[in-house]
């Protein structure tokens, strides 16, 4: 295997590039890898990257890295042509034809993925809004994987950049290294590639730290002579035990990671001496009961330093990562780490999903059904809280959504907004503010204009087009137009057509208080206290109820006229004598000139039966005799009913053309030509409709129409009609 150290310089012309990137793969796979470094280097050229690094260089070393991850020929090819659609326009058609779909695929992944570098460059925002906006890019990255070599590509790729400026020792862009700390090193953990991971920490630790890291770069190497010896000697001594009790293993002296031992001086606020794991030993197996055996050895040889034993192989971490760890105190009293584990155990703790990843369909192998299903984890994976730059630990148990219930897009300032999937460009845009998304007026997904029922992917970068004024269409509304997704987006188109129904109604109102005042010559009238006087908390509530028209003109007549002196007000009382007035459309009993109107929930018409209910500075509500509404307010206020009948004008409406509104409630199985076959009905009785709402669900429709009568005849009529039209299910008064 080659080393993940493994440097271009170290590359010579007696070892041909394709020798050493073939390493592990079919004799047969040289002649591929010669013909994709051939045509990177010549479509590379001199060329360089923003990072200052050669662009073939830079391809090399992600291609060895993907040696060491013993990626596939796919993926080794892919990361050498990772960049030729920057300087080659048929660059898919190409690597298509050369090298196979699959191949393709992978450079195109990898392509997408670097869109996102711009993205995660956040310039200010408190350390919430910047922790919030990396854990959606974390998520973005498996989103758009469609094949986990990509991500490992990426890692790579990043490995290779912070290589080249720890070559240079100068790192030309922090946000580089700090990107690399915040995003790709906790990804590169969750998918278990240890090697990458701490490769990644230590390089972003290096530039973004400096003075730490070389303190503690220091100390390690002052001490260095005296480790090794110690090692040395704690090595033999172990395997000579070991070969003692009959166990068969490998122990070596275990990497340090400056990183690592700086996060444990910080977490747990001791200095470097107090350090555990800077003296480690690292100790592999064959079987999982050996791991246990050594352990018992460990624990005889050395004293266990008490709550520091982690058993991560019955209780594995959340990446499936598996190992013994206990800290033990040696003759000298200082500290020293000891790790068990199998070979397979070490194999993915530095492999991580790329040692069991299964690239072609249909290929077997042991176990392989166990690892299908940690790889289909792979795509809930980034949606779990993990480590952020802090080192706060990771909660394994959290539940999170799937990645496949929701999109990730990015907009022109390169923040990543997430949306339901299926979600249109009106829902972006009014997830990004309420404005915007009334004003929507196109989209340009990926630069190129796109209809607004557009779904959209993952990856995309989506620019609205609005305009300077306006608002929604209702058939943003219609589901079946799919322009909107998102319930919020919905309520908030609902929202505005609420307010603009009630800004008109408003207006309408005001409109009709100022002609009423003005032919009353009360021009002067204070509104305001008009509308307090007649029970509302402001004008803005007095023109709404006026527009709906539960304010008549005669109401706000009589609540402007100068009040007459103070006299006590009479009683109500009913007597059994009617007084009628010829003058009235409604009688109270027992009471003169009442200021009475129509109750707008059941809409009486004569000769309904009907009763009166006493309201709070509006006069008596007339309703009908079996509303609904009125039943249950005549159980909580009794006191407040009265008796009441039509007076002469309203029995006499007909021939006076007066009219009363009715409303008609039809339930049906919707069809087509329903509500033509209805209406036809009205036209026939020569009524006249002034306001129809229908809402067709789930196969049902539900129409109210409001219809002007002079009496309860036609309104009969027209029920008994419209209940025999074709899937009429029932239809009664509203």
């Amino acid at each position: 295997m080659v080393s993940v150290q493994h440097s271009v310089a170290n590359t010579d012309g007696v070892t041909p590039y394709e020798e050493v990137l073939a390493d592990g793969l079919p004799a047969d796979a040289r002649p591929v890898l010669a013909q994709a470094i051939e045509w990177a280097q010549d479509c590379y050229g001199d060329r360089r990257l923003t990072s200052g690094e050669g662009t073939f260089e830079h391809a090399l070393g992600m291609a060895l890295i993907a040696v060491s991850l013993r990626l596939d020929l796919d993926a080794r090819v892919a990361a050498l042509l990772f960049a030729v659609h920057e300087f080659d326009d048929k660059a898919s058609e190409g690597i298509e034809e050369r090298f196979g779909p699959l191949t393709a695929k992978l450079v195109e992944g990898l392509r997408r993925l670097n869109r996102l570098r711009i993205t995660s460059r956040t310039d200010g925002g408190t350390p919430a809004d910047l922790r919030a906006q990396t854990e959606i890019l974390r998520k973005m990255v498996l989103a758009l994987a469609e094949d986990i070599r990509v991500v490992l590509l990426r890692l790579s790729s990043r490995v290779q950049t912070l290589r080249h400026f720890a070559a240079n020792k100068e790192c030309t862009n922090l946000d580089i290294a700090r990107e690399s700390m915040d995003l790709y090193a906790p990804l590169a953990n969750r998918l278990g590639v240890w090697q990458l991971k701490w490769e990644l920490e230590d390089l972003s630790f290096r530039f973004l730290e400096p003075d730490t890291y070389k303190t503690i770069a220091k100390q390690l190497d002052e001490r260095r002579v005296e480790r090794e010896a110690f090692i040395a000697e704690s090595i033999a001594r172990l395997k000579h035990d070991l070969g003692v009790i009959g166990v068969k293993a490998e122990v070596y002296g275990r990497p340090k990671h400056i990183y690592s031992i700086w996060n444990k001086m910080r977490n747990k606020n001791v200095g470097f001496d107090q350090v555990y794991d800077v003296r480690a030993l690292r100790v592999l197996v064959e079987e999982v009961r050996d791991c246990y055996a050594v352990l018992s050895l460990v624990h005889e040889l050395w004293e266990p330093i008490p709550r520091e034993f982690d058993d991560y192989i019955l209780k594995p971490k959340g990446n499936n990562y598996q190992s013994l760890h206990t800290a033990v105190r040696a003759a000298d009293g200082r500290s020293m780490e000891v790790q068990i584990r199998t070979y397979d155990m070490h194999r993915h703790a530095e492999l991580g999903v790329a040692a069991h990843w299964r690239y072609k369909e249909g290929a077997t192998e042991p176990g392989g059904s166990v690892y299908d299903e940690k790889i289909a984890l792979l795509r809930n994976l980034l949606s779990w809280r993990d480590e952020v730059t802090d080192g706060a630990v990771w909660e394994e148990h959290t539940k999170a959504a799937a990645l496949d219930d929701t999109v990730y897009v990015v907009t022109p300032q390169g923040r990543v907004i997430d949306l339901a999937a299926g979600a249109t460009p009106i829902d972006f845009a009014y997830r990004l503010h309420t404005d915007l998304g009334h004003r929507c007026r196109g989209a340009k997904v990926d630069g190129q204009m796109v209809p607004l029922d557009t779904q959209l992917k993952s990856g995309q970068k989506v620019e609205i087009v609005a305009a300077k004024q306006g608002g929604p269409s209702r058939d943003w509304l219609n589901p079946q137009l799919n322009y909107l997704v998102t319930s919020n987006a919905r309520a908030k188109v609902r929202r505005w057509f609420v307010q603009q129904e009630e800004e008109e109604t408003a207006a309408h109102g005001k409109a009709i208080v100022s002609r009423e005042l003005q032919r009353g010559g009360m021009t002067q009238a204070n509104q305001e206290a008009l509308a307090v006087k007649l029970g509302f908390r402001d004008t803005q509530s007095l023109y709404l109820a006026v527009g709906r028209g539960d304010i008549s003109a005669r109401q706000i007549h009589h609540a402007v006229l100068p009040e007459a002196p103070a006299v006590p007000e009479p009683e109500l009382i009913i007597h059994e004598e009617k007084k009628h007035s010829g003058d009235d459309r409604v009688l109270v009993v027992g009471v003169g000139r009442l200021l009475t109107q129509l109750a707008r929930c059941c809409k009486p018409v004569p000769p309904d039966e009907i009763q009166g209910f006493v309201t709070r500075g509006r006069g008596v509500s007339i309703h009908r005799s079996d509303c609904s509404s009125f039943q249950n307010i005549a159980q909580q206020h009794p006191e407040r009913i009265v008796p009441a009948e039509w007076g002469v004008h309203a029995m006499q409406a007909k021939a006076r053309h007066e009219v009363f509104p009715v409303d008609i409630v039809v339930e049906a199985h919707d069809r087509s030509g329903l509500l033509r076959d209805v209406s036809d009905i009205f036209t026939r009785e020569r009524l006249n409709v002034i306001g129809v709402n229908t809402v067709s669900k789930s196969s049902r429709a539900h129409m109210r129409f409001t219809i002007e009568v002079s009496g309860s005849e036609p309104v009969q009529r027209v029920v008994q009609q419209v209940a025999e039209v074709q899937g009429v299910i029932s239809v009664q008064r509203g």
